[in-house]
């Protein structure tokens, strides 16, 4: 494998995860995609479709500038793991037993009501911040999931 054609690829969708996630994302399939049966699920499988579109149209083009020569078996493996491991995590409750598993329920929850010591304002209603652990640990699992996918990218 070439390490400059990794580091392209994971440059390139790094910063589409990045705009997929917060730009693309819409704030109706963000406020749903956690909810329980079908309408959680379908708001969750939007999210991912248009984010994977997204990585496509920043990675081909990426590709094609910079002279990279990808399978498509490699992106489509690459692509898929991240789409399925994206849905999985973004469906919330499983993220949270995730982090409830390995102890961490407390991060998990830091930066909410939930947490024991969660911030309030002067009259005892949560205070602005700007993020919680959930957040921390769900970009987190989605850039470990990146980084697999990155590999099967190039090495396929």
């Amino acid at each position: 494998m070439n390490p400059g054609i990794f580091a392209a690829v994971f440059a390139a969708l790094f910063v589409a995860h990045s705009v997929g996630d917060h730009w693309v994302q819409t704030s109706t399939q963000s406020a749903a995609k956690g909810l329980p049966g079908w309408a959680g699920r379908l708001a969750d499988t939007r999210h991912v479709a248009t984010l994977t579109l997204t990585k496509l149209a920043v990675l081909l083009p990426t590709a094609a500038l910079l002279g990279l020569h990808l399978s498509v078996w490699g992106l489509v493996a690459g692509l898929g793991v991240d789409a399925v491991t994206h849905w999985w995590a973004d469906r919330r409750t499983t993220l949270a037993a995730l982090a409830a598993a390995l102890g961490l329920g407390g991060f998990y929850s830091l930066g909410t009501p939930d947490h024991p010591a969660h911030p309030v304002t002067a009259n005892g209603k949560p205070a602005a911040h700007l993020g919680t652990g959930a957040y921390a640990l769900d970009q987190s699992f989605h850039h470990l999931s990146l980084l697999v996918a990155v590999l099967l990218i190039t090495l396929i």
